[in-house]
């Protein structure tokens, strides 16, 4: 009757036989036949797995998985969303022998890499086993079907057309930013990806548009602004993205957005810091020609156009120092990508707990950012961990990275060379300045040392709120309602103001700030027990300070290493 899907009720086990042409298999009540030369495959969300060939796609591209680790789906696809004991997966997957329970952890874990931002198709139920939870599908080309009770006949699903480029690697840490954005790309037709160079934005915005690709019948397409340096060349590499054919130079706005009208696809705008205006202008004149049109945008700072929803893209996770236990930092995914990265450069990479509490110290000093980890880590295989964390200068060390990559992904001071070009000069002073900070600082202390004659106060105020925007400095509740920069960030922004010539003179107001802030706390200490004891350090006084009635902000005090 040609190609059918049906809701996947049957045992993957007999499904396998009977597309070998060994048995019938019953659907509810009712027989199954299938010819020999029309194998079943079962699909899930973008994933084909065909038993016969042993072989599981994403997309139509083959992804690697090991002989045990495909068993393992096997499995637990048979079992048809029900939990599976972790006693009857080893025998099911290792018959007649007796194995490990942490051989049965290896392949979960290498089956969930293989799924990348996909991984909670596998889910583990604590004290029980492990359970699939994905909706599958058993398609094949000459499968004969008499629906029953737990068989429902649906028309076959289509893939649409897309230019995403395939993962390469495993997404490591975003599977809840993925469920983020894909819930407010369902919602809403702008969503834009905000963060600083190295984030992850690009990466985070792939997999959320890959997961949306069944909603959208006239393609998923990805338009890469990175490399223009005419923002009058938007139009037409929108248009080359969407597979649009126009004559040279033809490719106008009004034309490129009068042929997408209409059509039901998703479009993400990727790196548009640099051609925001134009890319705004693109976006927002798509949005109101084309009510069935989406798009996923991804730039350090938002395009401020109507229907926006901004998303910012967070660092990952790093341990605090009290959790350097080598199975508490493994939590963290900071942690986890260094591991995993430096793996990829040492296969042989295993590090002892001693290590791992020197991969966390990394991480911390990293800020958690994506870029900055995986090219610390690939430094480990030349120059190992122990001189990467005891490093004075990390930061000079970040370089080095896929030669395929744009500059400004090669190395931490092209991302933020990048970032910082694109800056006006106002900006680039009031940033600079800024780096003189160690840790956190209030929008006083930023007034008090920022200020000049070239700078006034109300600009350092219009200033600071623009380099928020431009992803540039972090605020908010992380920052415990203050403002701060990246590690990173700051050693660049060092360099810079000692290039400037201005270093002496802006560290000389940074520390009459402090002195400042600080007498009047001396004061309030002065006649606390505590305080008069031997030994008694800054960071004692500190933690009285905080504990008085007026707060002491030692995050604004400290002076630049």
């Amino acid at each position: 009757m040609g190609a059918d899907t049906l809701r996947s009720n049957v045992s993957l086990v007999e499904a396998y036989a009977y597309s070998h042409g060994s048995a019938p298999a019953p659907v509810g009540d009712k027989p199954v036949r299938c010819a020999t030369e029309q194998p079943v495959t079962f699909t899930f969300r973008r994933f084909q797995v065909s038993p016969h060939r042993r072989e599981l796609l994403a997309g139509g591209v083959p992804v690697k998985l090991g002989g045990r680790a495909f068993d393992v789906l096997l499995a637990l696809i048979d079992a048809t969303g029900a939990v599976l004991g972790k006693d009857a997966l080893m025998t099911r997957v290792w018959p007649d022998r007796i194995v490990e329970e942490n051989a049965l952890q290896s392949q979960i874990m290498a089956l969930r890499a293989a799924f990348g931002p996909d991984r909670d198709l596998v889910r583990t139920v604590s004290g029980r086993g492990y359970q699939f939870v994905g909706e599958v599908l058993a398609v094949s080309g000459g499968l004969e079907v008499r629906p029953g009770e737990r068989a429902t006949v649906q028309s076959p699903s289509v893939v649409p057309a897309t230019n995403l480029p395939e993962p390469i690697s495993e997404l490591i840490g975003r599977d809840g930013d993925v469920r983020e954005v894909f819930g407010l790309a369902a919602a809403h037709r702008l969503v834009t990806l905000t963060g600083p160079g190295g984030v992850g934005k690009t990466r985070l915005a792939i997999a959320v548009a890959r997961a949306l690709a069944p909603q959208f019948a006239d393609g998923v397409w990805f338009a890469e602004l990175a490399p223009l340096s005419d923002p009058e060349l938007v139009p037409s590499t929108v248009a080359a993205a969407a597979r649009l054919e126009f004559p040279a130079g033809a490719a106008s706005p009004d034309r490129v957005i009068d042929a997408l009208s209409g059509k039901q696809l998703l479009l993400v705008l990727d790196n548009c810091e640099h051609v925001i205006d134009d890319a705004a202008r693109m976006a927002e004149a798509l949005l109101r020609a084309n009510p069935m049109a989406r798009l996923i945008v991804t730039t350090r700072e938002p395009l401020k156009v109507d229907g926006e929803w901004t998303y910012p893209v967070a660092p990952l996770a790093v341990p605090a120092e009290e959790s350097d236990g080598a199975d508490d930092v493994l939590r963290y995914d900071a942690v986890r990508l260094f591991v995993e990265r430096a793996r990829a450069a040492d296969p042989h990479f295993a590090p002892h707990p001693r290590l791992m509490a020197m991969i966390a110290a990394i991480c911390r000093r990293l800020d958690g950012v994506p870029l900055a980890i995986e090219l610390a880590a690939a430094r480990t295989a030349a120059l190992g961990v122990g001189p990467l964390a005891g490093a004075d200068d990390l930061f000079a060390l970040l370089a080095g990275g896929r030669r395929t990559a744009p500059h400004r992904h090669q190395s931490l001071r092209g991302a933020l060379e990048w970032s910082y070009g694109l800056l006006s000069e106002s900006e680039r002073i009031v940033l600079r300045r800024l780096a003189v900070f160690h840790g956190a600082f209030t929008l006083e202390a930023a007034m008090t040392v920022v200020a000049e004659g070239d700078i006034p106060v109300a600009k350092i105020i219009v200033g600071l709120a623009d380099l928020v925007s431009k992803s540039l400095i972090a605020s908010g509740t992380g920052c415990g309602g203050q403002y701060r920069l990246l590690g990173a960030t700051r050693a660049y922004l060092l360099e810079k103001l000692g290039e400037s010539g201005e270093r002496e003179r802006v560290a000389g107001r940074h520390a009459g700030y402090g002195r400042q802030v600080y007498e009047p706390a001396e004061a309030e200490l002065a006649p606390q027990s505590p305080a008069k004891r031997p030994g008694f350090t800054t960071a004692n006084k500190a933690t009285c300070a905080r504990r008085s009635s007026r707060p002491f902000r030692p995050a604004v005090i400290r002076l630049s290493a």
